[in-house]
This record gives structure tokens, C-alpha cells and sequence, in this order.
């Protein structure tokens, strides 16, 4: 009988093992599971928040394109403007320049 109570020992610690396994297994899982809900969680939190900084960013970019454009108009006329003042300032100068050079290239030191 002592044999029948030590066979029945053993097969109650072999089946509370596998109840064990059992529980354990179903916590892994359920781990798994909840770790896959926040990755996708955190990816829907990410691409969200990233969709909004590109909405904000081209919200920003329309709103100083068009006076990007003006801007890039306006300096294109100022430096035409001041292309055409040191021309003409060169023009003016030019002849006194050009005299002034050939007086020191053919003027002799003594």
C-alpha cells in the first residue's frame, strides 16, 4: 500500500508540474500578446505624431513659400539695381582709370 501512496505522490507532483507549465505558458503568452498590443500602439502613437510635425511642416513651408517667392524676387531686382550702379559707376571711372594707369606705366623714375 506504502508503494500505491508513493505512486500517487508522484503522479499528483507530476500533474501539478504540468499545471505549472500550463500557467506559465498562458502568462507567456498573454505577455506576448500585450508586448505586441503596445508595439503596435506605440508604431499608431509614432506615425500619428509624425503625420502631424509633416502636416505642421508643410503647413509652414505654404505659408512662407509665397513670400519665399517675393523675397527671392525682390533681391533678384536689387542686385540687378546694383549691377547696373557699379556699371555705370565703372563706366565714369573708367576713362580716369585707364588715363591714370598709362601715366604711371609710361612715366619714368629717375
Amino acid at each position: 500500500m506504502d508503494s500505491m501512496k508513493g505512486q500517487g505522490g508522484i503522479q499528483m507532483l507530476l500533474t501539478a508540474e504540468q499545471e505549472a507549465q500550463q500557467i506559465i505558458s498562458s502568462a507567456k503568452n498573454l505577455k506576448n500578446t500585450r508586448l505586441k498590443q503596445a508595439k503596435e500602439e506605440a508604431e499608431k502613437d509614432v506615425a500619428t505624431y509624425r503625420s502631424h510635425l509633416e502636416a505642421e511642416y508643410q503647413k509652414r513651408i505654404a505659408e512662407t513659400g509665397g513670400a519665399s517667392g517675393a523675397n527671392v524676387q525682390r533681391l533678384e531686382e536689387e542686385t540687378d539695381m546694383k549691377i547696373q550702379n557699379l556699371k555705370g559707376s565703372a563706366s565714369t571711372v573708367s576713362e580716369d582709370i585707364t588715363g591714370m594707369l598709362i601715366k604711371y606705366v609710361t612715366t619714368v623714375k629717375v
